[in-house]
């Protein structure tokens, strides 16, 4: 169990920094679930945290570059393993899953169920040739569901992380295990994701991670304190539903590649910008002009990705914001994303931008977060305007409406 001594100690402190009776009382909460359900035993912990798009806005569709991090909320699971070849899964409050490790092939029914992604998870690792094998085990999450901060990616990698700590002495690089993941929600679960969200993950603190191969992406961590340098990180969220949003989501990869096309390629990926400009008279009665912009947000957003990493690594904070700022600029007029022209008098994201930069004044950054039309946007606030920021979000989109969050240093990680 979890003794006082290491709920003091340095992996815990850096883990849930400011919040180690909250994670220990959470993890004690799940490890008596276990114990109620299959007896007295030694019990392993595990977590992986959630993550926020930095920057990349919808580049990684299309073999383009992102920065990411990975956050202090988290999914956490108090698990065992077992001989008899069954995992059990109880996820509090949703019904417990139980798959037989004998068959996994993909079941339709299970299409787009916890189910489903344990199934997968377990079928890429026999896939890749790593052992797998039965474990018991309890999560509880407090990664908002719909906020962008990808509930499911956490879970997906939790699977994973046990299966490669039980049965494959650990491994199992951050990348291999997005992959794994990656490969689970494409076939088992049924939803063409990307790898952005898996790797982001998984890695822990910022990364930065480059798709041009995307069957061997190059990532690289990157260590930077935010909150030493003056600033908090947060997300704003407004409100708006994700409903109905599928046919927004699905044009701008196919726009995209509409575009690129045109110059002989399946993605933008290697497709200059002044060749896009050279042609752009040709390629508006062939896409259309909302497809080309969208084209030249993919090119300045690979750019934005490759200025950030040296700025963070220098520590250059208002580099960095700066380039943030130029992230959500791109995002709102050439990418098109802050919302759906279905309903155009909804315009949450639009709405809370400004009204962060205005209580934020000349510093800070603020943006769309995620894959947008509805939902959050992301703001880096400066320390001495958080008051009056906080006061002008919430008197706009209610109470609870901001959620604080910090750069966490570890991904997905066993705890003890």
């Amino acid at each position: 169990m979890l003794s006082e001594e290491f709920v003091k100690g340095e992996v815990f402190s850096r883990l849930y920094k400011g919040k180690e009776t909250e994670a220990a009382s959470r993890l004690l909460r799940m490890a008596n679930e276990l114990e109620k359900a299959i007896g007295p035993g030694e019990t392993a912990f595990f977590s992986v945290p959630g993550r926020t798009e930095v920057m990349g806005n919808h580049t990684d569709h299309n073999h383009g570059k992102v920065l990411a991090a990975s956050v202090d909320l988290d999914v956490v699971a108090a698990a065992r393993p077992r001989e008899d070849g069954i995992v059990r899964i109880k996820s509090e409050g949703f019904p417990e899953d139980v798959i037989d490790l004998t068959d996994l092939s993909v079941h339709e029914e299970e299409k787009f169920t916890s189910a489903a992604i344990i199934r997968g998870v377990a079928a890429a690792f026999a896939e890749r040739g790593r052992k797998i094998g039965g474990f018991t085990a309890f999560t509880t999450s407090d990664v908002p569901g719909g906020s962008g901060l990808s509930s499911s990616a956490a879970f997906e990698n939790m699977v994973g992380t046990i299966f490669n700590h039980f049965y494959n002495d650990g491994v199992i690089d951050y990348v291999e295990l997005a992959q794994i993941s990656q490969r689970a929600e494409n076939r088992h679960f049924g939803k063409p994701c990307g790898l952005m969200d898996q790797i982001a993950c998984a890695a822990g603190g910022f990364v930065t991670i480059d798709f041009a191969d995307p069957e061997k992406p190059i990532a690289k961590k990157i260590g930077f304190d935010m909150e030493s340098a003056g600033y908090r990180l947060c997300i704003i969220k407004t409100g708006g539903s994700h409903a109905d949003l599928n046919d927004d989501y699905a044009s701008i990869p196919a726009e995209m590649k509409a575009v690129a096309a045109y110059f002989g390629k399946p993605v933008l990926c290697g497709v200059a910008g002044k060749d896009i400009l050279k042609n752009v008279g040709a390629l508006r009665p062939l896409v259309g002009d909302r497809a080309i912009l969208r084209a030249l947000h993919f090119i300045s957003e690979n750019e934005r990705v490759s200025r950030a990493i040296p700025a963070l690594e220098a520590g250059d904070t208002e580099a960095f914001l700066r380039l943030v700022n130029e992230s959500g600029e791109s995002s709102a007029i050439l990418l098109q994303n802050y919302f759906t022209v279905k309903a155009p008098a909804e315009q949450g994201i639009s709405l809370a931008v400004a009204i962060a930069k205005a209580a934020m004044g000349e510093k800070g950054a603020a943006r769309v977060h995620g894959g947008g039309f509805a939902g959050t946007a992301q703001a880096f606030v400066p320390v001495e305007t958080w008051s009056q920021f906080l006061s002008a979000a919430e008197a706009a989109f209610g109470t609870g409406a901001v959620t604080p969050l910090s750069i966490r240093a570890d991904g997905a990680v066993r705890i003890l």
